[in-house]
């Protein structure tokens, strides 16, 4: 597996899209109104078993993951796979990043500063500030600790940043790729208005977006706190607040500690615990804990005493474990599969501080600040905080109680190779359950076999990346094993490729100089790709192809491009189908039936919209019966292209 195919393998489809567009689940596919175009009817499909998208509206065009943020990012092939990468937490091996991708995203944290920096000033000195002023007052923050970190004010109009970032040399597209402003219907606009402003850094310590929290507490239809977008230089998931401040702290106590919100960090570094930092909301993901495991021996998960926060904890403690696995092996970004496959001792350790009920951490440091140390030198590893837990939630004095205990946690145990640790546990479990150790060792020795358990001790297979089509890629081997066809297939649409990989190398080989010729053509687009492509390329160049005359291998090319365009129109047809099956079940046939004997419909949006696919469904059909038509007559049929 090239480095293309692990990043497209760690990281789903569906997770990495449903960053930037609202999916909604569509049977056996998830479905959106189109990003690309505005449209009423959600023509926009991610199918997750095949790891594609497609538009089947005005688009036309689909792909793979890395061509989705190619083309919502406006970036080029190797920008979209390091962004992805970095997500996936894979190191991309001997790859430097082009000096146009190293100006584009320092363009980005630029523009993030120069915001920051404003935001900082209005906060300060803008009368309309007066509520965030207000706010930081009754929250205990003073006025030296906000300058510290940087925190600022987004003024209420909709273009105030993008009016001074423009006057400064910043372009509408840069402020969109920042996250710094969102484009819609009503036009272009800030992202941040009338909010306080928590400017987010990276490990390096550069702004690589902001955190904003609303200062109008009527607004109920509004969400309280919103982060930057995803972008090249922000991901939420590989970000923690505050690290770069906590660095210092975090290296001489050995220890990082771990809350959820902003407040909550600014106000544990007024008191001078500085080794606390924030996942801003979300549960701890591996490129958080890699982060910290450089620098810290041991991670404490602050968490709210309700269940939500002991939900957390253990998914915490899945993705810590799957972390310290071999880079190789751990899951992507909170998938949260770490656990099963863990088989060797830790060299951090997880542990987990409670807090009292009905209190956040900034409640407890501004209340009693040694009550918070005291909580945080008393965190228990998370075995005996899970173990607690599964402990609580059953009833203990039954039989049946006892078991499901036993049956819960024995899973778990199973994953530590520790011998001691495992004894340790199995004689709280067998206190806990009137049960001999005896018996449960003999449960442990088996929990992998049983159902229940399988989805903790067995590992768990990653999404599949999309598979390499065959007929793309015999295409692409007839292109650079046949330098003729060249005039054939300049007009190939790129589109018609879904794989990215694929189609960066159709790009290339029509970018190259018609003089090439054999093996300077390949060398060409060798020279046209990043290097992570270069295995590919290679593998396309050796390819065994049929021994074709050029007659032949034009007729072979021919039939190819025509089964690449039914592949289209064929998955059209299924998704068109899916959504006009489920839109029809929505209206009701007596409607349909109303509508189809000429029944008034003016108006009627949900049942314009079933028109409109039953519509595009037929007409989808008719090409492609039209097309099957068409490929019945004379084609070069071989084993290699289907």
């Amino acid at each position: 597996m090239n480095e293309v195919e692990e990043v497209k393998a760690r990281l789903d489809i569906v997770d990495v899209i449903g960053q930037y567009v609202a999916l909604q689940k569509s049977g056996r596919s998830f479905k959106a109104p189109c990003p690309f175009h505005n449209e009423r009817t959600p023509s926009f499909i991610v199918t997750p078993e095949r790891q594609s998208w497609h538009c089947f509206g005005a688009c036309g065009t689909g792909g793979d993951l890395i061509t989705f943020v190619m083309k919502k990012e406006a970036i080029e092939f190797s920008e979209a796979l390091r962004m992805l990468a970095e997500r996936a937490g894979i190191k991309l091996h001997g790859r430097r990043e082009s000096s146009q991708e190293q100006r584009r995203r320092e363009r980005l944290f630029t523009a993030n500063e120069a915001a920051a920096d404003w935001y900082g000033k209005l906060l300060v000195d803008d009368k309309a500030a007066a509520p965030a002023r207000e706010y930081l007052k009754q929250r205990g923050i003073d006025t030296g600790t906000a300058r510290e970190f940087d925190l600022g004010f987004s003024p209420g109009a909709w273009d105030a940043l993008r009016n001074h970032l423009r006057r400064i040399g910043f372009e509408d597209q840069e402020l969109l790729r920042a996250g710094l402003a969102v484009q819609s219907d009503s036009g272009f606009h800030d992202r941040f208005r009338g909010r306080l402003m928590f400017p987010i850094r990276d490990d390096k310590g550069r702004t690589a977006g902001f955190g904003a929290r609303t200062l109008d507490e009527r607004d109920a239809g509004g969400a309280k706190y919103i982060n930057t977008a995803q972008s090249p230089v922000f991901d939420k998931s590989g970000l923690l607040y505050a690290l770069h401040r906590a660095a210092g702290g975090i290296r001489r106590e050995g220890r990082a500690v771990v809350v959820e919100g902003y407040m909550d960090v600014i106000a544990a570094h007024q008191h001078a615990f500085d080794n606390v930092v924030a996942s801003m909301g979300t549960a701890l993901t591996e490129r958080q804990v890699r982060l910290l495991r450089r620098i810290a021996s041991e991670i404490v998960l602050a968490l709210d005493a309700d269940a939500a926060g002991r939900d957390a904890a253990i998914r915490g403690h899945d993705v810590v474990r799957g972390a310290l696995i071999d880079s190789r092996l751990t899951a992507p970004v909170v998938t949260w599969r770490g656990l099963a496959g863990y088989q060797q001792t830790v060299d951090v350790e997880l542990k987990v501080a409670v807090l009292p009920d009905g209190r956040d951490p900034d409640d407890v440091i501004r209340a009693a600040p040694e009550d918070w140390r005291s909580l945080i030198d008393g965190a228990v590893p998370v075995l005996d905080f899970r173990l607690d837990a599964l402990a609580a939630a059953h009833d203990l004095s039954t039989p049946a109680g006892r078991s499901r205990l036993a049956h819960e946690f024995l899973p778990i145990l199973a994953v530590v190779t520790d011998p001691v640790v495992r004894a340790q546990y199995l004689q709280r479990l067998g206190r806990l359950t009137a049960t001999g150790e005896r018996e449960l060792s003999a449960m442990l020795s088996t929990a992998t076999a049983r159902p229940g358990a399988s989805k903790l001790t067995a590992p768990q297979p990653e999404p599949a990346a999309a598979k390499g089509d065959n007929r793309e890629e015999f295409l692409l081997a007839l292109l650079l094993q046949y330098p003729a066809l060249r005039e054939d297939a300049l007009g190939t649409p790129e589109e018609l490729l879904w794989n990215s990989e694929n189609r960066a190398l159709l790009g290339a080989w029509k970018g190259i100089g018609a003089e090439a010729d054999g093996e300077w053509q390949i060398e060409g687009v060798k020279n046209a790709v990043p290097v992570e492509l270069w295995p590919h390329l290679e593998r396309l160049t050796l390819r065994k192809m049929p021994d074709f005359d050029i007659k032949q291998a034009r007729q072979a090319f021919a039939d190819c491009v025509q089964r690449l365009v039914r592949r289209g129109l064929e998955a059209e047809k299924q998704a068109t189908g899916a959504l006009l099956a489920e839109r029809e079940a929505e209206v009701g046939a007596s409607v349909l039936a109303e509508a189809a004997s000429g029944e008034e419909i003016e108006g009627d949006k949900e049942l314009w919209e079933v028109l409109s696919l039953q519509a595009q469904d037929m007409r989808t059909g008719l090409k492609l019966h039209r097309r099957e038509v068409h490929d019945g007559s004379e084609a070069v049929q071989t084993e290699n292209h289907g």
